[in-house]
């Protein structure tokens, strides 16, 4: 029987161009695969692989390049739909962590980035199997290799000798590698997702003369919008559709299609993706409904939709979507089924409810708002907002990135690019408790409070509903960020202006006396007030409501003068106006009635306007923060923490295990963490469990006065009254014991512990380790109030310094920690460098799927640590975002 390789060594990945491909292990049935793609190679080719001409490959060489095992030697292979275009393999050489490696790219394919991505797999490979080391002996003419091995990040050095330069390269991990991988990621999504959004021509499959099809009003949408390359209705039985020449198929239209619509029965939908492939198409919106979201039946025609345009290098989006839309007056593209489309304008836009959709263009349209592109998800079956986020960060014409979202594909990398994205441009999200059946979507083992805590610490923006999703955007998009909390008002109603402080002062933010100019108030006052308000607040709301409506031109240009002058954002509730009205628009000029920046948002009541400032008030604070680094710790041996894991895990004796010590291997396994944490540079405090009263004593005259008595069981600590503290004689121990036997029963093991300094505010810090996010360290007090109202905060680990005093002061209980309401304040350091240990650990060690240090008690000189326990649990798949690049 042939060796069978890892599924996880199997991929779909994009290319530096944009297409994609699959990388996967060459098998022994690849031999007329590897024939063919050798006799497309150039003579060049073939020299520079092996240093002299090799006209063909015989059939020796044949069966010894496709059957390896997958240990000595690998090769990886490259394809692109049926054909074979690279292959790339190591061979195991002494000593035995060394390999030798070789490429060969077809010379069609050459400069897409296909090497560079399968030496990632390769290298992520030969590491499972142990190797550290690859050489190469390249010829010095090669410099496409030779560029490859410098350009990858890892350490490398070459050695010229009898005419040919060896090259070594260290696969040992590096920040610089990582960067050059996701730097090398983020410009082969953003290209991919660019190819969709910028066809140069586009066809519309299913495109009938029925009055009010999908195909139809797809391509009546194409054509009102003015689309600027050429559009190709495609049926089988009409000669037109909509006075424009429809064709036969695909393959019949004489010139090149970028983008395809696909708008016909789900049934039919795989047979033209193939015909699409073979036309060259490079991308795909499958409007059609029946996939995903029916079943088991359409769940596998959706599989076998990805598999099959991924094979040959196209991106989808859906199936079951509204449609793309680029409003660049260079591309005009609306290839969607919303008639009404917003004008141009900074924001992008990504929803991942079809039906929804089209609704949500409709609002954005009526508050007078733009948008740069749109794309409408549907079952997410490949294109994704991850994919979106990558394109937006380029994208010069978007400012603000929009989502809504209904499920999140691969979170945690959903949270490395927000955290990076966020620093220079804000991402505004909405995102639905529910997940529809038709999405590939995780589920998350972390509460919807984790996600707000996650989101937050990526700078993300996340807002209850479509309404506050708009009325942030059009703040970010057209007004600067405000410098502070602090918020003028000024307006010329009393009761409204009264309405505006209560709701700064309620949302967080710090206003000051409003000013009430009265019912008859003209530009004239507004611009006095504003000016002299303005100085000193970081931001101002405008009230304008006046008793008879009329022309409010001259309102309008006073406010938007005195705004630009000052450069503070100002906001307003004009005329009860809901978005970008008219008269507060600044625009480009004549004839173009886009709102560019300056212009000013109006909401229907001022407590609207206020909610809208406060969200973009706490991001502004985000973002003036430093990014931060994980900080160097010192007391940290995590290989001494892998062996207590791996052996706990095995079912060996583990110091402070569980008493019955059982539990078979893969199984879960719960151990006291005392040993773990202290490879951390965390000390837990010993609790000697006694059998009796006087046992109870004999503790306590060895570990020293004063101490407690609590019960051993860690639930019993999230009970009130199971604890007796200051405890400095015998009398008082016997006493305490007795009581708690009393309490909770008879057979209730009970510990005596050296008690902690006082004063001191209990605290919780726990891991929670998600498949998809990774470890989340959680943190929040150990009151039995705050347990109750679940006042916890969650991070993804590992943690900055910052995430970890974010981590501290996110809590509602926080000012307990720092001297308010009669508590002496504690040393916060020592906890945040507790919170940054238990990060690393979180981070460094996947297989502690929980663990609680339950309770640390916070006191002015430092944190005593009084138990802990963890649940480890066998790791079984790499999280998404581990390894080398591919699409998930």
């Amino acid at each position: 029987m042939h060796p069978q390789y890892p599924a996880h060594w199997e991929a779909d990945v994009v290319l530096s161009d944009g297409g994609t491909a699959h990388v996967r292990p060459i098998r022994p049935d690849d031999a007329d695969m590897l024939r063919s793609f050798y006799s497309r190679l150039s003579a060049e080719s073939i020299y520079f692989r092996y240093f002299g001409p090799r006209p063909r490959l015989t059939d020796k060489d044949v069966v010894w390049f496709t059957n390896v095992d997958y240990d000595n030697r690998v090769a990886l292979i490259a394809t692109i739909g049926t054909e074979m275009v690279a292959v790339v393999r190591y061979d195991r050489v002494q000593p035995r962590d060394h390999a030798e490696v070789a490429f060969l790219v077809e010379d069609a394919h050459q400069g897409r980035g296909v090497a560079a991505v399968l030496m990632e797999h390769l290298r992520a490979a030969a590491r499972e199997r142990g190797i550290k080391t690859f050489i190469a002996d390249v010829l010095p003419g090669n410099h496409r290799m030779t560029g490859l091995f410098r350009q990858a990040g890892y350490t490398a050095q070459s050695q010229f000798e009898d005419g040919v330069v060896r090259m070594t390269l260290d696969l040992s991990s590096t920040e610089t590698a990582l960067e050059v991988r996701l730097a090398r990621e983020h410009r082969a999504e953003a290209r991919s997702i660019a190819r969709l959004l910028t066809p140069e021509s586009v066809a519309v499959i299913g495109a009938s003369r029925e009055p009010g099809g999908i195909g139809q009003t797809v391509l009546r949408n194409l054509l009102a919008a003015d689309f600027t390359g050429p559009v190709y209705p495609v049926h089988r039985h009409v000669r037109a559709v909509a006075g424009v020449r429809a064709h036969r198929s695909v393959s019949a239209i004489d010139g090149e299609v970028d983008l395809a619509v696909l708008a016909v029965p789900a049934e039919g939908v795989l047979e033209l993706v193939e015909e699409c492939a073979e036309k060259g198409v490079k991308g795909l919106v499958v409007v059609s409904s029946g996939f995903g979201e029916t079943g088991p039946e359409g769940r596998a025609r959706q599989e076998e939709l990805v598999r099959i345009a991924r094979a040959y290098g196209i991106r989808v989006v859906g199936p079951n979507c509204l449609g793309i839309a680029n409003t660049d007056p260079a591309v005009r593209l609306n290839a969607t089924l919303a008639a009404t489309l917003p004008g141009r304008g900074r924001v992008g836009f990504f929803s991942q409810s079809g039906a929804l959709g089209t609704a949500l263009l409709q609002r954005v349209a009526q508050r007078g708002m733009g948008i740069s592109t749109f794309v409408s998800a549907g079952n997410r079956a490949d294109v994704s907002g991850n994919d979106l986020l990558q394109y937006w960060e380029e994208d010069p014409a978007t400012d603000v990135i929009l989502l809504y979202l209904e499920s999140i594909g691969n979170p945690r990398k959903f949270t490395r690019l927000a955290r990076r994205i966020s620093r220079s441009k804000p991402i505004v999200v909405v995102k639905s408790r529910g997940v529809p059946g038709g999405h590939r979507a995780p589920v998350l083992a972390l509460p919807d409070t984790a996600l707000s805590s996650l989101f937050a610490q990526a700078g993300v923006i996340r807002v209850d509903d479509l309404v506050q999703l708009f009325d942030v955007a059009q703040l970010l998009a057209h007004q600067p960020l405000p410098a502070g909390p602090r918020v003028g008002v000024v307006g010329n109603s009393d009761a409204l202006t009264l309405l505006a402080e209560e709701a700064c002062a309620g949302a967080g933010l710090q206003p000051s006396a409003p000013v009430n100019l009265g019912a008859r108030a003209g530009a004239a006052e507004f611009a006095e007030a504003l000016r002299s308000v303005l100085p000193e607040v970081d931001a101002a709301v405008a009230i304008y409501m006046p008793p008879i409506p009329g022309d409010c031109r001259e309102v309008a240009e006073a406010l938007l003068e005195v705004a630009r002058e000052s450069g503070k954002p100002v906001l307003a509730t004009f005329q009860g106006a809901l978005g970008m009205p008219a008269d507060l628009r600044v625009t480009d000029g004549p004839g173009d009635d886009s709102p560019q920046r300056g212009s000013i948002p109006s909401y229907p009541a001022p407590e609207e306007a206020v909610r809208a400032l406060a969200h973009v008030v706490r991001y502004a604070q985000w973002r003036r923060q430093p990014p931060g680094t994980v900080p160097s710790v010192e007391g940290i041996d995590t290989a001494a923490a892998r062996e207590i894991v791996a052996a706990a895990l095995a079912g060996e004796g583990v110091a402070g295990e569980g008493a019955d010590g059982e539990g078979a291997v893969g199984e879960e396994r719960e151990i006291d963490a005392t040993a773990l944490l202290a490879c951390y540079g965390i000390q837990v405090w010993p609790a000697h469990v006694a059998a009796d009263a006087e046992e109870a004593v004999a503790a306590a005259e060895r570990i020293g006065w004063p101490v407690v008595v609590k019960s051993a069981d860690p639930e019993d600590a999230r009970r009130a009254g199971t604890v007796r503290i200051g405890l400095t004689e015998p009398a008082g121990v016997r006493q305490a014991y007795a009581d708690l036997a009393a309490l909770l029963g008879p057979g209730t093991p009970l510990a005596v512990q050296r008690m902690a300094p006082q004063p001191s505010v209990p605290t919780v810090v726990g891991v929670t380790q998600d498949r998809y996010f990774g470890g989340v360290v959680t943190f929040g007090l150990g009151e039995v109030t705050a347990r109750l109202l679940g006042d916890q905060a969650y991070r993804l680990a590992p943690l900055t310094a910052e995430d970890a005093a974010g981590l501290v002061r996110s809590v509602r209980a926080a000012p307990l920690l720092f001297g308010e309401y009669g508590y002496q304040a504690v040393a916060v350091e020592a906890l945040e460098d507790l919170l940054v240990r238990v990060g690393l650990l979180a981070d460094a060690l996947p297989e502690v799927a929980r663990m609680d240090l339950d309770q640390v008690l916070a006191g002015a000189t430092g944190v005593a640590v009084l138990g802990a326990r963890a649940v480890l649990r066998p790791v079984t798949a790499l999280r998404p975002d581990v390894g080398p690049r591919r699409l998930s």
